[in-house]
């Protein structure tokens, strides 16, 4: 049994106006503040053991706003080299890069305003800690920790996505519109600081009744990652790579973390919680403590439930054809899938008829009908062309890539969730992986080659390879040193961790994301450009702001 660390009283109270939050931080404020009281607590409240603690518990609810969200997804996963739009969606324009993708996007106002929230939040913990008393010091050292662990977090991806950003390290009680844009220096230095003091404080494990809190390895695992990233930055500095190495070796030896045997077993279904596993967002079944939910089940899948023999289940999941793999990732990314087993246990090759009955065909036209029985095989994606000849000759339909379109094309299975209470919940319950050992490993990876440890780089990236392969072939998904390079990395981050919300920001760090999108993202290839390295500062946001675009200016070339 766990605890869900987001149930609490105070989690909404704390994110909306009724603390005080100043200006950067309001969810839906335009102009000037409107408060709105939607709960009896006051803000003494937050002066208690028990405040303190729900206070904490609302900061972390705000990683739900972009982990497992179309809006999280939009912001790292569209507009990379490994997937681009499918058929359906109202922000195909955020992969495509046109000129709808401005600071009046409805998406990147909301990540910015769900971030300062979750951070004007973490500021309200970490100022009022010291005067809240009869509380377990150690208790309230931990909170303090877990708060600067959030706040770390959130600037991060702030800074990755906005460049320099409003750093408010202190409770904004009193709303205000002075206010200005960080370097990019100070915004690395306030992230760093944030990790290196929350771990001394921070446990090293959690009990199952706390699972879900940040750890230490949680934040030396995101420390690692926020130096790597700093290392090909402006502001990068002659020791970063090393810096980004050292956590990240903690992480893999200190804590008993393992690679799971089998790749497939990271994202089955009701194993959310194992040992490959460093910091997960929670989510529940209950819904009145799972907001909006975990929704990435809904946006990889291809329109299988009008298909013959088929209709919509829980199970094959409800399929709003969000984001469609690139040629990229299928034929590039996933090579020698006779070796590794990483494409065939990403994406679904099967659908059983669920619809049994006689039907034409639909796509696969090397017949003109076919029956079907319950339980029979429907629909096989093999990955593959295979000849008519051969197609004609299976009593069930074919869809090989010559076929893909932006509404048939294989599904990723990460995500699943046959959990859901009916086939139409949008609201999902899994938990969500943040972080990962085998991101941990090919990150040290990474670190190593920039610092030219090109034979310990080769064996972190082997381990990963090893444990992808199909049984028997471990030996032969080796690389040696000759073959490792920065492509051969970006190649296997995006066949490790496909579809996890890393890719645009790993694009951005290695200062690949134009060249990438216009090689091998057709959709996207046509507007992109070097101002698409960041994203808009949401206009409402300059428009609160004393001075103006002067005071706080707007991203080139937006």
């Amino acid at each position: 049994m766990r605890i869900n660390i987001y149930k609490n009283k105070l989690s909404q109270v704390l994110l909306a106006c009724s603390l005080g939050v100043g200006i950067l931080a309001l969810p839906s404020c335009e102009g000037i503040l409107e408060e709105e009281v939607i709960a009896n607590i006051g803000d003494e409240y937050m002066n208690t053991p028990s405040g303190l603690h729900d206070g904490v518990n609302a900061a972390y609810s705000t990683l739900r706003s972009f982990y497992g969200t179309e809006r999280g997804n939009n912001f790292t996963i569209f507009g990379t080299d490994t997937y681009t739009n499918g058929a359906d969606g109202s922000w195909k324009f955020m992969n495509q890069y046109t000129s709808q993708f401005d600071p009046r996007t409805g998406h990147v106002r909301e990540v910015w305003n769900n971030f300062y929230a979750g951070i004007n939040t973490c500021n309200a913990v970490i100022d009022r800690a010291p005067e809240v008393s009869g509380m377990d010091e150690g208790l309230k050292a931990r909170y303090v920790a877990e708060a600067k662990f959030i706040r770390a977090h959130h600037y991060f991806v702030l800074t990755q996505h906005f460049g320099g950003v409003d750093l408010q390290l202190t409770e904004t009680v009193v709303s205000t519109n002075e206010v200005t844009r960080a370097t990019l220096a100070d915004m690395y230095a306030a992230i760093i600081a944030d990790l290196e003091a929350s771990i001394p404080d921070l446990e090293a494990t959690m009990r199952s009744t706390e699972y879900g809190r940040a750890t230490k390895p949680a934040a030396e695992h995101l420390l690692g990652l926020v130096y790597l990233t700093k290392g090909y930055s402006e502001a990068a500095e002659g020791n970063d790579f090393a810096n980004a190495e050292s956590y990240l070796k903690k992480v893999i030896d200190d804590y008993g973390f393992q690679l799971l045997p089998d790749f497939a077993d990271v994202y089955a279904f009701g194993n959310e919680i194992n040992d490959e596993v460093i910091f997960s967002v929670q989510y529940t079944r209950d819904p009145l403590t799972n907001g909006d939910g975990n929704n990435a089940h809904l946006y990889f899948l291809m329109e299988y439930d009008i298909q013959p023999g088929m209709q919509r289940d829980v199970a094959n999941g409800r399929p709003w054809k969000r984001y469609r793999p690139t040629d990229y990732t299928l034929n590039n990314a996933f090579v020698n899938r006779d070796v590794d087993a990483r494409y065939h246990k990403s994406f679904k090759d099967v659908f059983y008829t669920n619809s049994p009955g006689e039907y034409n065909t639909t796509f696969d036209l090397s017949k003109s009908t076919v029956s079907f029985a319950e339980g029979d095989t429907a629909i096989y994606v093999p990955g593959y062309e295979i000849p008519e000849a051969e197609r004609a000759s299976k009593p069930y339909q074919i869809l090989t890539p010559s076929m893909y379109t932006d509404k048939l094309f294989p599904t990723l299975t990460k995500h699943l969730d046959p959990g859901r209470q009916d086939k139409t919940q949008a609201a999902g319950g899994r938990d969500y992986i943040v972080f990962r050992l085998a991101d941990t490993y090919l990150m040290l990876a990474e670190a190593q080659f920039q610092q030219d440890k090109i034979d310990d780089a080769v064996e972190n990236i082997n381990a990963i390879r090893r444990r992808a392969a199909w049984p028997g072939m471990e030996a032969a998904m080796e690389i040696s040193s000759a073959e490792l390079n920065l492509e051969f990395i970006m190649d296997e981050r995006a066949r490790e961790l496909l579809g996890e919300q890393k890719r645009w920001m790993d694009l951005v760090r290695w200062g690949a994301l134009v060249e990438r999108v216009k090689m091998y993202n057709e959709a996207g290839a046509p507007n992109i450009k070097a101002t698409h390295i960041l994203r808009p500062i949401p206009q409402n946001q300059i428009d609160r702001v004393a001075g103006g675009k002067e005071a706080f200016p707007q991203n080139p070339g937006y």
